[in-house]
Formats: C-alpha cells, sequence, structure tokens
C-alpha cells in the first residue's frame, strides 16, 4: 500500500515517511496491544488469590490486636470510670422472673393438666374425622378411576 503525499517540501517528505511508519507499525501495535491485555489479565489471576490471602490474615492477626489496644487506650484516658451495675440488677430480674414463673406453674398446674387431657382427646376425635374423610376422598377417587375405565374400554373396538 502506497500513499502519495507531495514531497515538495521539507514538512511534506517528514510527513510521508511518519504516515509510512504508522502504516508499517500498525499490525505490531496490535500484537503488542493483545499480548499486553493478556498479560495484565494473568496478572489480575495472580493478584486476586494473593490479595484474599492478606485481606484475611488483616482480618485474623492484626485487626484484634488493633482493637484491643484501642479499647486498651480507651480505659487509660478515661476519666471517669464507671463501675458496672449490671450484673446485679440481670441478677435481680432473673430472681423476679424466676419467682413469678414458679408462682405461675404451681396455681395453674391442675388446670393445665386438664386442659392437656382436654386436648389430647380433641386431637384424638380430629385425626379419627381426618382418616374417615381421606377414606372418603380415596374411594370416590377410585370410583371416578373405575368408571373411566369402563368407559374407556367399551369405547375401544
Amino acid at each position: 500500500m502506497t500513499i502519495v503525499v507531495p514531497t515538495t517540501t521539507m514538512l511534506g517528505r517528514m510527513k510521508a515517511q511518519a504516515t509510512r511508519a504508522g502504516v508499517r507499525m500498525m499490525p505490531m501495535a496490535d500484537q503488542a496491544k493483545v499480548v499486553a491485555a493478556q498479560r495484565i489479565e494473568d496478572a489480575r489471576y495472580w493478584a486476586a488469590p494473593k490479595l484474599e490471602e492478606a485481606a484475611l490474615r488483616v482480618e485474623d492477626t492484626l485487626a484484634p490486636r488493633v482493637s484491643s489496644m484501642l479499647t486498651a487506650a480507651a480505659e487509660k484516658i478515661d476519666p471517669t470510670p464507671t463501675r458496672s451495675r449490671r450484673w446485679p440488677v440481670i441478677i435481680l430480674l432473673t430472681g423476679i422472673a424466676m419467682g413469678a414463673a414458679g408462682y405461675m406453674y404451681r396455681r395453674n398446674a391442675q388446670q393445665w393438666t386438664e386442659h392437656m387431657k382436654d386436648s389430647a382427646s380433641d386431637a384424638s376425635r380430629w385425626a379419627g374425622e381426618k382418616a374417615e374423610r381421606a377414606g372418603e376422598t380415596a374411594q370416590e377417587a377410585t370410583s371416578k378411576v373405575s368408571d373411566k375405565a369402563d368407559e374407556a374400554s367399551r369405547k375401544m373396538p
């Protein structure tokens, strides 16, 4: 491929040489682009697991150390360390809740027992009714299938 460019001036000759050099370099530039893209992709495949491993190491080893160091520093510079009164309150509330539950259980134990007996009899009655309905449904389905089979056998020559 030749390009005709007027070569009357020095600028024109330089422009013509640059154009010819550009045409000759085009295939090499395309190949370099493909090779560079492949190498970048290879580098990404190599770097991704390394970065993930580094992140996990920082999370497992460095982060807890930094956290404990910052917590210790905060405790040291806190001007008014307060005593925790949370545990006695929690123990008191737990005791009250257990006492109330025990009182309710003793008071309602007989009613609960009678209710459970009633529930058991209701459940057995309900199960019996369900079984009867299931039997009726199965019998209806069987009769429908039998009727269809009879119709199909009559239609056959």
